[in-house]
């Protein structure tokens, strides 16, 4: 393979990372530690400026020898490509300026999953800063847009729900085989989906040995979910998607379920057919019941699916980790296509189990 050079010349591509406190910042330098063609040059934090990244997090000492920076314009745009690890809302406001110097951008939180404007203010609750850009924004899945994000310049990651939900649904709807009017997604997830920062519900005392739904009246992910899989058959399908929180720290295992409208269709053939070439999908053998700590730490999504009693009802189970494959994981994937790098890299481990 030829040697990969940075837009600077050198040999490494060099990566920023905005907002590197969080949990999906904090698993980024963990992946990128171990990434054979990245540099990471700078990791901002507001307030941990001065700090040295493995004094916070001791986990990467030995691996990252860099120190959180102040949020500086001027430096990010000597990367090749920033991350923006941080809240809904941040990305927006710097996107612009990053894309006009050339820089590549993956954004991890919503502000460019939803290409309805009017849409995302609805569900997100604040002005769109640069709705411009939300045309040239293309949706990070690589299973459903590999060549698509290989030629973009700014890539929107895909939520955690949405790609364990995606990724479940996809070989039914595109196949025409269940009733896209009624889908049913009942979705659980552990703790470190909702943030590193402090809150109540997510206290030990408050989450542990108990288990809830939320977000029943409408989830953000709702509306992400609804746009991928409509474009996958042409119209809006019906959905109902519940989340779930459970004590747990990573994971998220989301049970599916579908209509047959197609009799004499060989399910298991489809969906290793359609996933056979994706090499961080999993399809598992008939009667395979997934669970998160198959999964923890990998960037895999592993899928089973059922037909109970061989009736008319069809239950897909698919699971992954949340901070991987349904955060980090995806971004450095979306990365590798970016950058023409090899689309494996860095996202080989094996998951941690037990």
């Amino acid at each position: 393979m030829a040697t990969l050079f940075s837009r600077y010349g050198t040999s490494m591509v060099k990566i920023g990372i905005v907002g590197g406190t969080g949990y999906t910042g904090v698993e980024l330098l963990r992946i990128l530690a171990n990434h054979p063609d990245v540099e990471v040059a700078c990791v901002t934090s507001r307030g941990e400026a001065g700090r040295n990244v493995a004094e916070l997090f001791p986990s990467l000492r030995g691996f990252v020898d860099v120190a959180f920076t102040e949020p500086d314009p001027a430096l990010l745009r000597t990367c090749d490509l920033v991350f923006f690890a941080t809240p809904n809302g941040t990305a927006m406001q710097s996107a612009p300026e990053l894309l006009a110097a050339g820089v590549k951008v993956i954004d991890l939180a919503a502000d460019f999953r939803i290409s309805d404007v009017a849409l995302w203010e609805q569900w997100y609750g604040m002005t769109h800063a640069c709705p411009q850009v939300l045309g040239d924004a293309v949706y990070g899945l690589p299973e459903i847009n590999r060549e698509s994000i290989r030629k973009a310049q700014l890539v929107a990651n895909p939520g955690c729900y949405p790609t364990a939900t995606i990724l479940g649904f996809l070989p039914l709807v595109e196949e025409g085989i269940i009733d896209t009017s009624a889908l049913v997604a009942d979705c659980k997830s552990g703790v470190s989906g909702a943030g590193r920062g402090a809150s109540v519900p997510t206290l030990m005392a408050e989450c542990g040995e108990s288990f809830k739904a939320y977000g029943v009246a409408g989830h953000r992910h709702l509306p992400e979910i609804r746009q991928v899989l409509g474009r996958a058959m042409s119209g809006e399908p019906g959905l109902t998607f519940v989340p779930h929180l459970v004590p747990m720290i990573r994971g998220i295992l989301a049970t599916l379920y579908g209509r047959l409208v197609k009799e004499g269709v060989d399910l298991q053939a489809v969906y290793e057919e359609r996933y056979r070439d994706e090499p961080f999908v999993d399809v598992m053998p008939p009667g395979s019941l997934p669970e998160t700590r198959y999964v923890r730490g990998s960037n895999r999504c592993q899928i089973a699916i059922h037909r109970p009693g061989d009736g008319d009802t069809l239950v897909v189970l698919s699971a992954i980790d949340n901070l991987v494959k349904g955060a980090a994981g995806q971004a450095v994937h979306n990365m590798n296509l970016m950058c023409g790098l090899p689309e494996t890299a860095g996202l080989t481990s094996v998951a941690l189990s037990p």
